[in-house]
C-alpha cells in the first residue's frame, strides 16, 4: 500500500505554510460537547485545525459496524487473513495528532470470524515506510508465542503462518515485539472471534469495540502533537483511555454508527487491548441482558450484568437491547477515564415512546 495525501493533510499544509518479541522470547527497550449523565457532564472545545500537525489518515478508529457476518457452514474451512502492520499519524483529537501504530490502519485491528476446527491462513506485511518490526500474537494460537516469533517482519517484508483454532471463544490478537506495551498502547490490538460448532445464538445486529491506554507527554486536549511517553506508561498514567483509538469518536458527537431500533436485540465484542488497565465495561441505562466473561463462549453466560470487568489482554461478548428511544452511553466505569481520558461510545436507539418501561414528565 502506498500512503496518499488526504484533504485534510493538504489544507493542514496550507495553514502551516501560512502560520525482539515479547511472546516467548525477548524483553526490550466533529465533538463541539459530549454529555454524559449526571455529574459526567463534560464539554470540550473543538481547536483549529491549524494547530494540528500534519497527518497521514482522517481516522483511525475502526468502524464499529465492520464486523463478518455468522458463520452458517457446518464443516471447517481455511479461513485466509492478511493483516498489514501501518505506521500512521492520525489525530486523536480534533487538533492533537499522534503516532499510531495500526493492523491495517484502524484501531482495534480488524475483527477476524471463525468457527472451531478452522485453519487460520495468516499474511503479514510490514508496510516499507515503518520505522520498526512488528509481529502478532494471538490467543487463540496453540504454539509459541501464540504465532508471534513465526510472524516477525521487518519494514517491506512478508510472512505466513497457518494455525488451527481449537476452541470457541472471543480472543485478543497484538503486535508482540521487543516493547511490546508501547506497540499496543499505540494500537496494535484486534479480536479473533472462535464461533463453537454450533454456532451463536442470532441478534439483530453485532458491533465492534475496543479500549486502550494511550501514554503522551501531554495532557489531554493539549494543542499540537504528542510523543509517546515511556516514563507515564511505567508509571501506568495514561493521557488518554480510548474506545476504537480516538476520543469520543463512536457515536453521534463522532463517528454515528452504532445505530439500532428499539426492538433489536444487540451483541458487542469488547476487546481491552490495555496494555495496563482492565475496564469496567458498562451501558449507562440499561444492563447487559448476557455476559461471556473473559469471552468464554464455552460456558454459560451471566445474566443481567451492571458493569462487567474486562482484563488488559481479554475480551467480553455481551448482548443488550434499548428498547426506550434516545442515546446510550457505552462507558469504562472508571468514570475519570471517560470525563477526563475519553473512553466513550454512544449507542442511539430509534423507536416509538415506551412509556411502559419509561415515563419522564414533560
Amino acid at each position: 500500500m502506498t500512503y496518499t495525501t488526504t484533504r485534510r493533510r493538504v489544507l493542514e499544509g496550507m495553514a502551516v505554510g501560512t502560520a525482539g518479541t515479547l511472546a516467548g522470547c525477548t524483553v526490550g527497550a466533529p465533538l463541539n460537547e459530549v454529555q454524559v449523565a449526571g455529574p459526567l457532564d463534560v464539554g470540550l472545545d473543538r481547536p483549529s485545525l491549524a494547530a494540528a500537525e500534519l497527518t497521514d489518515v482522517d481516522r483511525v478508529a475502526a468502524d464499529p459496524r465492520a464486523v463478518p457476518g455468522p458463520i452458517t457452514r457446518s464443516e471447517p474451512a481455511t479461513v485466509p487473513v492478511e493483516l498489514e502492520t501501518r505506521e500512521v499519524v492520525a489525530e486523536i483529537e480534533p487538533g492533537v495528532t499522534f503516532q499510531y501504530m495500526t493492523f491495517n490502519g484502524q484501531v482495534p485491528g480488524p475483527f477476524i470470524r471463525t468457527r472451531v476446527g478452522d485453519t487460520v491462513d495468516v499474511t503479514i506485511r510490514n508496510h516499507e515506510s515503518s520505522a520498526m518490526a512488528h509481529n502478532v500474537d494471538f490467543h487463540a494460537c496453540r504454539g509459541p508465542g501464540g504465532g508471534a516469533e513465526a510472524t516477525t517482519v521487518n519494514p517491506g517484508e512478508e510472512r505466513h503462518l497457518r494455525f488451527k483454532v481449537t476452541y470457541p471463544g472471543a480472543f485478543v490478537y497484538h503486535c508482540a515485539v521487543a516493547n511490546v506495551d508501547y506497540h499496543i498502547s499505540s494500537g496494535m490490538f484486534g479480536l479473533i472471534l472462535v464461533e463453537p460448532e454450533a454456532g451463536l445464538p442470532a441478534v439483530d445486529r453485532e458491533f465492534y469495540l475496543g479500549q486502550m491506554e494511550v501514554y503522551t507527554n501531554g495532557a489531554a486536549g493539549d494543542e499540537g502533537h504528542h510523543e509517546f511517553d515511556f516514563g507515564r506508561m511505567a508509571a501506568e498514567d495514561p493521557t488518554y483511555v480510548l474506545i476504537n483509538g480516538e476520543k469520543y469518536a463512536i457515536g453521534p458527537q463522532g463517528y454515528d454508527e452504532l445505530r439500532v431500533r428499539t426492538d433489536e436485540t444487540v451483541r458487542i465484542y469488547y476487546a481491552v487491548g490495555g496494555p495496563n488497565q482492565f475496564s469496567s465495561f458498562h451501558a449507562i441505562g440499561g444492563v447487559w441482558d448476557e455476559v461471556y466473561p473473559q469471552g468464554s463462549l464455552a460456558s454459560d453466560p451471566q445474566r443481567y450484568v451492571q458493569t462487567t470487568p474486562v482484563l488488559p489482554g481479554s475480551a467480553t461478548v455481551v448482548t443488550a437491547q434499548f428498547p426506550v428511544p434516545g442515546d446510550y452511553k457505552l462507558v469504562d466505569h472508571a468514570l475519570s477515564r471517560v470525563a477526563r481520558k475519553g473512553a466513550l461510545a454512544v449507542l442511539s436507539a430509534e423507536g416509538p415512546a415506551n412509556d411502559e418501561l419509561f415515563d419522564p414528565e414533560d
